[in-house]
């Protein structure tokens, strides 16, 4: 009933669960570029959340100090080639601190997708929370949520979390902190997608006929309106989730994020900074991550979007004939 009402409804459904689970997943796996940046991202996340396993199974502790690694005349660079590259150390050693570069990349990662993941769910949270009162609520309640909403994106949000992160109390969990500041200021778009969305879908013939069937507003969210918020809602989180290591990893690298010793992608750019002639290894290996990771998110992400509104491709692919045409 609700795939009938919904295609025979005027203006264009809100991509949902009617398009089929398994019709999105098929379509995913048949993107090669999809299936590679999710076996990038698998093998990221197992190594992250495998990070005492392997740093255990390669003998070496994050944490630990190495001295007799670095060449003290040097100002601290890591003896051997490629910053110390052997044996015992899998990606060679940090210098002026001979800690061990594997183990530090693995538990970076470990802080950087932990900080990102959870600034997402919040925002998700948040603005889906925000977006569908806008649409159910008053014109009134309309007015104030969508003009809060229009400041939270107009706020410049890297110059507020610098402020709020200096504020706080040093003993507070660093992790959580940037979570929290994330989460909280940057749900605005989050918002607008939800509020847009809805405005359309309590329109169609399946939102009127719940409620003409007895159901009350919070059952027609929860049953009618939240699954086909998911296809939009899933596209966004996978744009915000890349943004949002990026965030963390600019925070840390301008020395306001995660505070050492607790590794950090960004924080290890930071110190490198005055290490990339002496040991360009440790510019390379976290920078590399990073990017390697947020472009996996993208790709991902646009895959994503086009499984889940396979409109969309209908679209370019008539738009590209019609182009060869006219050629």
């Amino acid at each position: 009933m609700h795939d009938t009402l919904a295609s025979g409804a005027d203006g264009p459904p809100a991509p949902g669960p009617a398009a089929g689970a398994h019709g999105a997943w098929h379509r995913l796996r048949a993107r090669p570029s999809a299936v590679v940046a999710g076996a990038v991202l698998a093998v990221l996340v197992l190594a992250a959340l495998a990070a005492p396993l392997l740093t255990a199974v390669s003998g070496q502790d994050p944490y630990a100090y190495h001295d007799e690694l670095v060449d003290s005349a040097s100002g601290g660079a890591p003896e051997g080639a490629f910053g110390g590259v052997g044996g015992e150390h899998w990606l060679g050693v940090e210098p002026g601190t001979g800690r061990d570069l594997f183990a530090r990349l693995l538990y970076g990662a470990r802080v950087s997708l932990l900080v990102a993941a959870g600034a997402t769910v919040l925002q998700i949270a948040i603005g889906v929370g925000v977006g569908l009162a806008a649409a159910l609520g008053s014109r009134w309640a309309d007015q104030v949520l969508s003009r809060l909403t229009d400041v939270m994106v107009a706020l410049p949000m890297l110059v507020l979390a610098i402020a709020l992160t200096t504020v706080v109390p040093e003993g507070f969990p660093r992790p959580l902190l940037l979570v929290l500041v994330m989460g909280v200021l940057n749900w605005g778009g989050t918002s607008r997608v939800v509020r847009a969305q809805t405005l359309t879908l309590r329109r169609l013939d399946f939102v009127a006929a719940a409620r003409l069937g007895g159901s009350g507003p919070w059952r027609v969210v929860r049953r009618e309106l939240l699954p086909s918020l998911a296809a939009p809602v899933i596209t966004y989180a996978a744009i915000l989730l890349p943004s949002n290591i990026v965030l963390e990893a600019s925070l840390s690298f301008l020395g306001i994020g995660v505070k050492p010793p607790t590794p950090s992608w960004g924080q290890m750019l930071s110190t490198a900074t005055t290490w990339f002639r002496a040991d360009p290894m440790y510019v390379l290996l976290p920078s590399g991550l990073l990017f390697v990771t947020v472009l996996a998110f993208t790709v991902l992400g646009d895959a994503v979007r086009t499984a889940l509104d396979p409109r969309e491709a209908s679209r370019l692919r008539v738009g590209t004939r019609k182009e060869k045409t006219r050629d």
